[in-house]
């Protein structure tokens, strides 16, 4: 799922805490059953008997649902006692029945939770969740994830901390946010791609003293400069207080002098001209078009738009992830696909977990990448020979192996995407300056942390 969704999506969530009040079985609300140690896992789903295991997904689009499918022929080859029941939904009506359904008395068996605070916090909160902890020391996936992945689905068992804690989902595929460029652009600008941030910044110069955009930003919408000032923030601040930061755990400042350094220089992007005349007023899928068509010579940002621009950019286009940042480490901001969770009232929980098992797993991990997706593990091996998504595939393992997967700063808090987003288009736009964001972020990161 592309994170361009995600923005606002917890809107329809309202009402969750007094409908979850009343749900059956359960003081914490959640109802259902307690999840199971490690030694206690049923994984014989043979001996379960015939049964049908009740599955809603957002996997909707081509190359997903290609796989997913592919996927659920081979598990019910496998165990032929479990019929699966698929409701596949676009991730906007997932997001808007997922409350109800988790809440009802009819819940499916798996489910996929969009893993933010305002979603999958809200629901562990609630109790509306299986802790998957026993399922993955039963089942090796502590052993097949990295930290730094499994960190973006883990929570404490009152929903507070994020990013530690138990397991409430797993996720199938990665995203990754780095730096796009046409090497053909480089090489005419006498350029090349940069080995550090100081040689980024130089690059940056470089072209705006050639007459071109340095950085392609379209910025309307206001959540794709978190995309750019998340990997720039990395060059200044620690990884690990980003986490603290963007999983909105207490511990850190967004006043910091490191921060207030990251602030200041994507302020003087904005005001100088690097991100354009006018980012704020040009929409994200009007930019990337503009990219393609040679305006610009860096695009930071997901690489879920690399297939779109390499259909019409071919080799020329090519993908790294940042420089590495404060701690010498690459890190960039970043994610999973929507995790699959188990509902805490699911009938079937034991093959549910099976069947999260079989959709992750490294077969799976294969499936996911011939059907055109980035599997979330075994990712640099399963690159392709050439191409923007050899170059992704291989960014994302070395951020996810080697350094630190930093979260999407909305994940902070819920409402923490509309404070950054508006506090970013108005720095850049030169309506506030560094110590002013610095404030207005800290205000709402400092309400949430002191408030929990």
């Amino acid at each position: 799922m592309l994170r361009r969704n995600f923005l606002g999506a917890t809107a329809a969530l309202g009402g969750l805490g007094a409908l979850a009040a009343c749900a059956p079985g359960s003081e914490t609300g959640g109802g259902g059953q307690t999840a199971p140690a490690a030694d206690e896992v049923e994984t014989d789903i043979a001996s379960l008997g015939d049964l049908t295991l009740v599955v809603w997904d957002q996997e909707v689009r081509g190359a997903q649902n290609d796989a997913i499918e592919a996927l659920i022929g081979s598990f019910q080859e496998k165990f032929p006692n479990v019929t699966i029941d698929r409701n596949a939904q676009s991730f906007d009506d997932l997001q808007q029945q997922t409350g109800l359904a988790l809440s009802g008395n009819d819940v499916p068996d798996v489910l996929q939770v969009n893993n933010a605070r305002g979603d999958m916090g809200t629901f562990v909160a609630d109790g509306l969740l299986t802790d998957l902890t026993g399922y993955a020391e039963a089942y090796g996936w502590m052993d097949r994830f990295s930290p730094s992945v499994l960190s973006k689905m883990q929570y404490s068992s009152d929903g507070v901390t994020f990013g530690e804690g138990n397991l409430y989902g797993l996720a199938q595929t990665g995203e990754v946010c780095g730096i796009f460029y046409s090497q053909t652009k480089l090489d005419a600008l006498g350029l090349q791609a940069p080995a550090t941030w100081e040689e980024l910044f130089l690059l940056v110069d470089a072209a705006a003293e050639a007459g071109e955009r340095p950085i392609m930003l379209g910025n309307l919408d206001q959540w794709p400069a978190l995309h750019v000032f998340g990997p720039l923030q990395a060059n200044f601040v620690d990884a690990q207080r980003i986490v603290t930061l963007g999983m909105g755990n207490a511990g850190a400042d967004w006043t910091s002098e490191d921060n207030l350094a990251a602030l200041s220089r994507f302020g003087e992007w904005g005001t100088s001209g690097a991100l354009g005349e006018s980012p704020n007023g040009l929409a994200y899928d009007d930019a990337w078009p503009l990219f393609t068509e040679g305006e610009g010579v860096l695009l930071i940002g997901g690489n879920w738009l690399g297939p779109d621009m390499e259909a019409v950019m071919g080799e020329d286009l090519r993908f790294m992830a940042p420089p590495p940042g404060a701690d010498s480490k690459v890190a960039t901001t970043g994610g999973t696909g929507i995790p699959f969770s188990i509902p805490a009232a699911a009938k079937n929980a034991a093959a549910a977990a099976a069947y999260i098992d079989f959709i992750t797993s490294d077969d799976a991990m294969a499936m996911i990448a011939e059907n055109g997706g980035m599997p979330v593990n075994r990712t640099a091996e399963l690159a392709p020979a050439s191409g923007v998504n050899k170059d992704i595939y291989e960014a994302f393992d070395a951020v996810t192996t080697e350094g630190t997967l930093l979260p999407y700063l909305d994940y902070a808090t819920p409402t923490f995407a509309e404070t950054a987003g508006a506090t970013l288009q108005e720095l850049i736009g030169g309506r506030i300056d560094a110590a002013g964001a610095a404030e207005a972020l800290q205000e709402d990161y400092g309400a949430f942390t002191e408030g929990s």
